[in-house]
């Protein structure tokens, strides 16, 4: 009989390691287990919890976040809504990466664009001389002047449209030169409005006193009278070029461009020699004595200007260098104080 009571034992554990997962819930409750349809007694099992703190190779550990003394404040900061400390943690790493993305694009100089500009130191100077200077001192003034023609007075608008030419060519490359290194930053150079309003001031004296000339000819008041086209051949050029610079500087001066101090000294220097070679043309014209001395007073009232736009530069060289000083000081005290 005991052995018989050993085997019915042993099936009845086989039968209940194999239990349906349902039955789970009996075991864990402690409950008493008896097989259906059994006359023996009910066998209680107690199912005890065993904690062990070893891992297997094969189970990776868990993560534990243990705040220290100085962390703990600053792990989640305070707020009324925790999406939103969430939120303003986000937006401070999302900017923080914009202005290191910012730095390291802006600490990257272009140095293709940079490379292209270091011809153009040599090459502007070259074209504005190519195209003002040797025509005018080279050039015979017999070639290009044939009378008091229609003739004469194209060749000389031709030889000055060529200088003009040059003279744009030199302005867009002291233009691209006078530029940043970097792409970033902003290179906006306003001209004073005294400096344009006495720019404004010589260039209408420089226009008007030939035109009242002309008309004061034309109208008897001056003898000799002076024709219209050798008139025109004399200061016909001369009053097409003023034209010409006081649109570039008015463009120069809208755009902002770091040229504007730079358009009335080229120009002025032609003039002179324009001027100069008026007085050889009026000397092949028999010129009247009066259109003779308008001519000389003309170069000397432009020289005395260009003399005036070279201490404006010199003006102006002083003022960025103190401006500059007084950048580098307030940096200075700004990173003292941080």
């Amino acid at each position: 009989m005991a052995s018989l009571t050993q085997v019915h034992y042993k099936v009845h554990t086989s039968t209940f390691r194999r239990v349906n997962p349902r039955n789970q819930g009996l075991l864990k409750s402690g409950k008493l287990f008896q097989h259906p349809g059994s006359a023996f007694p009910s066998i209680h099992i107690n199912l005890s919890c065993v904690c062990c703190t070893k891992l297997t190779p094969w189970e990776s550990s868990s993560v534990t976040y243990a705040p220290t003394d100085n962390q703990s404040d600053k792990f989640l900061p305070k707020s009324a809504n925790i999406f939103e400390t969430l939120e303003s943690s986000k937006t401070a790493d999302s900017s923080t990466a914009n202005a290191e993305g910012a730095v390291e694009i802006r600490s990257q100089p272009s140095l293709e664009f940079q490379f292209f500009k270091w011809p153009l130191w040599l090459l502007g100077p070259s074209v504005l001389l190519a195209t003002g200077m040797v025509p005018t001192l080279w050039l015979p003034i017999s070639s290009i002047f044939l009378g008091p023609n229609i003739a004469s007075l194209l060749s000389l608008i031709g030889l000055d449209c060529l200088f003009n030419l040059g003279a744009s060519l030199f302005l867009l490359m002291a233009d691209a030169c006078s530029r940043p290194k970097y792409p970033t930053e902003e290179c906006k150079s306003k001209a004073p409005f005294s400096y344009q309003f006495w720019n404004v001031v010589a260039t209408l004296t420089g226009f008007i006193i030939p035109l009242l000339l002309m008309f004061g000819s034309q109208k008897g008041f001056l003898q000799p009278q002076l024709p219209f086209i050798p008139f025109a051949v004399l200061l016909g050029p001369y009053l097409l070029l003023l034209s010409v610079q006081f649109l570039t500087e008015m463009l120069t001066w809208h755009w902002q461009s770091p040229v504007w101090l730079v358009t009335p000294v080229i120009y002025e220097s032609y003039r002179v020699l324009q001027l100069m070679r008026g007085l050889k043309l009026g000397v092949e014209l028999n010129a009247p004595a009066w259109m003779m001395h308008t001519i000389r007073a003309l170069v000397c009232w432009w020289v005395l200007i260009l003399g005036l736009q070279l201490m404006r530069v010199a003006w102006f060289a002083g003022l960025t260098a103190r401006a500059r000083k007084q950048q580098l000081s307030s940096d200075t005290s700004s990173a003292n104080d941080d």
